[in-house]
């Protein structure tokens, strides 16, 4: 069982989005995945109940035992952790369960310079681990056409950790499909939203195959 957990402790980071869609992808592919909504708010729990078709899997765990209660359930190949924002218990508890650290991030200064405690967090966890544990940032919500994403790029590097070549645009398709409880993937596969969230979850695959073959 694999485990990735999404998180960004400043809200507005794309955190829902990226793991409702990297469930989807990773389902599509045929692993069997489990969605951890680990945010008071719900939303992935939200999501989950207007779902119809392809269910996925989601249970609520919103306290900071995640990487305890994740063991008393049934193993699938996939755990996503939808992280919740401005709760440092829930985020240790989440990096604790976590195989791969994926923090969305706006290309924004005040989002960049929000991320340093979060950062601070995951690099604690890959020393104790002595370097099982990976993590990336992933540009969210950039503007098409814009070069902001490569400057954020460059900057976020300063942080220690590698940035993905992935990055995901602001689009209206993500929210509008949100609302029917489904993704990009399944409404629009072939739309630019579908690449880059296919990209993304093969990229990630494909850092965790690399680290198991070590």
């Amino acid at each position: 069982m694999k485990t990735i957990a999404v998180l960004n402790q400043k809200g507005g980071a794309g955190k829902t989005t990226i793991a409702t869609h990297l469930a989807t992808a990773l389902q599509h592919s045929g692993h069997s995945v489990l969605l951890v909504d680990s945010d008071p708010q719900g939303s992935a729990r939200d999501w989950a109940a207007v779902r119809e078709e392809h269910p996925v899997s989601v249970v609520g765990i919103d306290r900071p035992t995640i990487e305890r209660d994740l063991k008393s359930l049934a193993p699938v190949d996939f755990v996503i952790i939808d992280g919740a924002p401005q709760a440092s218990d829930l985020a240790v508890s989440a990096i604790k369960a976590a195989d791969f650290v994926l923090i969305p991030v706006q290309p924004s200064p005040y989002d960049i310079w929000a991320t340093a405690e979060l950062v601070d967090l995951v690099k604690q966890r890959i020393e104790i681990t002595d370097g099982k544990l990976k993590a990336s940032f992933v540009v969210s919500r950039a503007i098409t056409g814009s070069n902001i994403g490569k400057e954020v790029s460059a900057t976020l590097e300063e942080y220690g950790l590698p940035v993905l070549n992935t990055k995901i645009s602001q689009r209206v398709d993500y929210p509008g499909t949100a609302a029917r409880g489904s993704t990009v993937i399944e409404d629009l596969p072939r739309s630019e939203g579908t690449r880059e969230m296919l990209e993304l979850s093969a990229e990630i695959e494909s850092i965790m195959a690399e680290q198991e073959a070590i």
